[in-house]
C-alpha cells in the first residue's frame, strides 16, 4: 500500500514539475520583438548557431549597458 502511494506521489510531482516547466517554457519563448523595439530595446536576430546568438546577445547587452552608464548622471554632479 505504501508503495502505491509512494508512486502516485512521485507522478504528482513529476506532472507539477512538468506544468510549471512548459509555462516557464513558453512565457520564454513568447517574447514580443514589436514591444521591445517600441521600449528602446534592440533584440538581436536569432540567426546560427546558438554559440554564435549567445555572443550576440552578450554583445547586445553589453552595448545596451554602456549607453546606459554613459547616460546616467556622474556621482559627484548634483542632480537639478
Amino acid at each position: 500500500m505504501r508503495l502505491i502511494f509512494g508512486v502516485l506521489s512521485l507522478l504528482v510531482v513529476v506532472a507539477i514539475v512538468g506544468m510549471l516547466a512548459r509555462k516557464q517554457l513558453q512565457s520564454v519563448s513568447s517574447t514580443r520583438p514589436a514591444e521591445a523595439a517600441a521600449a528602446g530595446v534592440q533584440v538581436p536576430a536569432a540567426s546560427g548557431t546558438p554559440a554564435q546568438q549567445s555572443r550576440q546577445l552578450q554583445q547586445a547587452v553589453r552595448e545596451d549597458v554602456n549607453k546606459l552608464m554613459q547616460q546616467a548622471p556622474a556621482r559627484g554632479e548634483p542632480t537639478q
